[in-house]
């Protein structure tokens, strides 16, 4: 579906005060979003049984208190916070009123949970400790269906509806930043950490066999599971930052294990003979094997560094490199959607007024993929872009580049797929790449 409009509003309130040492912070916030996408108002107008438009709110409210003052040596954030979120889809058919479904109904989230942080020197080293509870608590309406869909979403409606829809979760998670003081231009780090997440609405809630993915955009149809349970990635993380009058590098090793991970699976064992009715109303939208979004345990492990060297003159070359590896831990296949190895190069040209920069950025083939999930393979590519800025006077500065110089075409691993019958790139076929753009931009400040 294209997007037609998302309309919002937004609200924020804060309120800070220093009272002998102890600094007091308490903010709320609002937010209200009204969105619509359809599949006949931007493009050619489907048949009219097909077509449809999709009518997305969600309204979310918060709020937080803190505290930070001195104490054990260091500085001590503590608080506690929480959120409430409504979310409620309906999808439509204009052209029939008898057909509507409410595809995510009256889901309710809410958080509430308590941190603190500490700040200060613990032996020989720096140190960022940190602690967070929370309460989720997870809630959705019954699902409505219009008299004109057919019997296969009637039933899915019935068996969501006499299900138990509502739960509860505790999420703890923990942090240990420890850094060496700086000597000669070198600090060493460690990162020990245990995180959790909860599913989102559309992992649990979703009972309608549709193409709502959370972002994914990949074709594929998924249905929810009201039995997920929340994410936990135990977390190491092992560097170090070296900074000179010429050069800089900081170098990150990491390893994730996640418990728990959230995504989607085959339905059942038998993927591709609908012997169920999700499968066999999925079939009728054309994709006889959907995915059910599942708890597996997984692995990501990788590499990150960020390094520059300074040359005599105006010259300077920076760059990054990425590299993450995800695997299955219950079985023998690759993550899903994981992104290619990459490296980005910027060679830079530094004038008193002016900079100009050449950049590269090498994507590698990416051919662990998931066989679970029948994910293609993308090849590698490289695209050129070229940038500069001029300070034209103080406060009054102007900056132009060309992205993607020589027109690459290619296809990032993580864009989503074509799921329009018409244009030049093929139904099912990864959306490729921007091709070449230019901008201008003119700043002012004071």
């Amino acid at each position: 579906m294209d997007i037609l409009y998302f309309d919002t509003d937004f609200a924020r309130l804060g309120y800070a005060m220093d009272f002998g040492g102890v600094r007091l912070e308490a903010r709320l916030h609002y937010a209200d979003v009204a969105h619509l996408m359809d599949n006949f108002s931007l493009r050619p107008a489907p048949t009219p049984a097909s077509q449809r438009a999709s009518y997305a709110d969600a309204t979310t409210r918060g709020g937080e208190v803190s505290l930070a003052l001195a104490a054990f040596g260091g500085e001590l954030d503590v608080g506690v916070d929480g959120e409430r979120i409504d979310h409620d889809v309906t999808i439509t058919n204009p052209s029939n009123p008898g057909f509507w479904v409410t595809a995510y109904p009256k889901v309710k989230m809410g958080r509430f949970g308590g941190f603190a942080q500490w700040r200060g020197q613990t032996s020989i080293f720096k140190s960022e400790l940190g602690l967070r509870v929370d309460h989720n608590a997870y809630d959705a309406g019954d699902a409505g269906v219009g008299p004109a869909l057919p019997m296969g979403p009637r039933e899915l409606a019935a068996a969501f509806n006499g299900a138990h829809r509502s739960g509860q979760d505790v999420t703890v998670d923990a942090v240990a930043r420890l850094w060496t003081p700086e000597d000669d231009g070198l600090s060493w780090r460690v990162t020990l950490a245990r995180k959790q997440q909860t599913p989102g609405y559309i992992q649990r809630f979703g009972w309608l066999p549709i193409n709502a993915s959370g972002g994914l955009a990949d074709g594929n149809i998924y249905v929810g599971d009201l039995r997920l349970k929340p994410e936990t990635a135990w977390i190491a993380e092992l560097g170090f930052d070296f900074a000179s009058p010429r050069a800089y590098l900081r170098p990150t090793l990491y390893l994730r294990q996640v418990d728990d991970y959230i995504q989607g699976a085959p339905y059942d064992a038998t993927p591709g003979l609908a012997d169920t009715p999700i499968e066999r109303v999925a079939a009728m939208s054309g994709d006889p094997t959907p995915l059910r979004w599942d708890n597996v345990d997984a692995r990501l492990y990788g590499f990150d560094l960020d390094a520059g060297y300074d040359f005599d003159g105006p010259l300077r070359v920076d760059g990054v490199l990425n590299y993450v590896r995800g695997e299955r831990r219950d079985v023998d296949d690759n993550l899903y959607r994981v992104a290619a190895p990459n490296l980005t190069l910027g060679l830079t040209w530094e004038a008193k007024a002016w900079s100009a920069t050449l950049e590269s950025r090498a994507v590698a083939r990416q051919d662990k993929v998931s066989a679970t999930n029948s994910e293609p393979a993308t090849d590698g590519y490289v695209v050129l872009s070229a940038y500069g800025h001029w300070q034209v006077r103080p406060g009054v500065r102007l900056a132009a580049g060309v992205e993607n110089l020589l027109d690459e075409v290619y296809q990032d691993h993580l864009a989503g797929y074509n799921r329009n019958g018409f244009g030049d790139v093929l139904l099912g076929a990864r959306t490729p790449g921007p091709g070449r753009g230019a901008f201008l931009r003119l700043s002012l400040s004071r």
